[in-house]
């Protein structure tokens, strides 16, 4: 996948989940992605490419990591919780799809149930 092609694919999923709003609260050079004032997503090409950066299970960023060698640790994130994904030939769409939504689902079950703006154990799991 090309770098332009992560970004934009990225950015357009999140276009599709509810309560999900663009933020750059570190200025222009990343877009940071919230729902709730909670962070889920955040793009950058601080360092010389363009990355998507995403919540992750722990166990699930440990096997994405040695399944895709274009899943680091998150960059400057805590690496145990977030994962970074680089443009390369290991990447498929419906793979950053599915981890921008997961990264969602993963937010949203730690929000107050009154706060969700959908039920985490059923959203998206119909794709």
């Amino acid at each position: 996948m090309q770098e332009a092609e992560l970004a934009a694919l990225a950015a357009r999923r999140t276009e599709e989940l509810p309560g999900s709003e663009l933020t750059h609260p570190f200025g222009e050079d990343w877009e940071v992605w919230k729902v709730r004032g909670r962070v889920f997503m955040l793009q950058t090409e601080i360092t010389g490419e363009s990355i998507v950066i995403l919540k992750a299970a722990p166990e699930d960023g440990k096997a994405l990591r040695e399944a895709h060698p274009d899943v680091t640790p998150g960059y400057h994130m805590n690496k145990k919780h977030w994962i970074t994904v680089h443009p390369g030939d290991t990447i498929e769409p419906g793979l950053v799809e599915d981890l921008v939504t997961e990264s969602y689902l993963l937010v949203i079950e730690g929000l107050p149930r009154r706060q969700r703006p959908v039920d985490p154990a059923t959203f998206g799991r119909d794709r």
